[in-house]
């Protein structure tokens, strides 16, 4: 997931120390991602929306040549993914965790795979993709904005869960060539079918791919009587629906 930009340590700040902090590694179940990523502290572990984004993303035509973004990279699995398919890839991430994670895990495998720090329109200014993939924060929270710090910023996006949808919306067209596609998961919770009219009003030919089912995880359960309150969320609802919506530049 991506989150809302914030300031924050350069470069060279960042110290990784294997003694202090319990690094993780991601077994994940899905054939079309790579496996035994290492995680680091506070950055996304790679869960059930990365595995439904990365089946996706696997009946994508990528090869050489196809220029490739990834907004909100995490641990860098879906970029690991393009790029393993011979695609040049950008992730991009607002924490320096995720990209010093991602870095490591692309070095680890020997991908060309270039990670940048920063709020991804501000990053990719001036430049054009045959892909875009996103798994960006959509979790409602009764906050008006997203938190500046902590492993919240990868989930949390304000009261409609929308805080970084609407800006992937703004800023497609811009930044994918003509044919290219954006790819995009989310929950049924953030209003799937106004991501597309987003979409569709910017010029993008767009629609709804994929529907799954997840059961809800900490998060959720935590503020279920806020999303009942919103009428989010249905009482006793245990089940949260992902999508997956792809839009396609005509």
């Amino acid at each position: 997931m991506v989150a809302a930009p914030a300031r924050g340590p350069g470069p060279h700040s960042i110290r990784i120390r294997f003694r202090r902090c319990a690094v993780s590694h991601s077994v994940l179940t899905s054939g079309a991602l790579p496996g035994g990523l290492i995680v680091l502290p506070g950055v996304y572990q790679p869960q059930a929306d990365t595995h439904f984004l990365a089946e996706a993303l696997a009946q994508e035509d990528i090869g050489a040549g196809t220029d490739a973004l990834e907004i909100g990279t995490g641990a860098g699995a879906l970029a690991l993914q393009a790029a393993g398919r011979g695609a040049r890839v950008t992730a991009v991430d607002v924490s320096w965790p995720a990209v010093a994670t991602a870095r490591l895990n692309a070095r680890r495998r020997r991908l060309p795979v270039r990670v940048l720090h920063g709020d991804f329109a501000e990053r990719t200014a001036g430049r054009r993709f045959d892909l875009i993939v996103a798994n960006p924060p959509y979790v409602p929270a009764s906050a008006a904005r997203p938190p500046s710090r902590g492993p919240e910023r990868a989930w949390d996006a304000g009261p409609d869960g929308r805080w970084i949808i609407d800006r992937i919306c703004a800023r497609a067209r811009t930044l994918l060539r003509p044919g290219g596609a954006l790819l995009m998961v989310h929950s049924a919770m953030c209003g799937p079918e106004e991501t597309v009219d987003r979409l569709t009003g910017a010029g993008l030919a767009a629609g709804i791919t994929a529907r799954t089912s997840v059961p809800w995880g900490p998060v959720l359960r935590s503020r279920r009587a806020w999303l009942e309150g919103q009428g989010l969320a249905a009482e006793a609802e245990e089940w949260e629906e992902l999508v997956i919506i792809r839009a396609q530049s005509l």
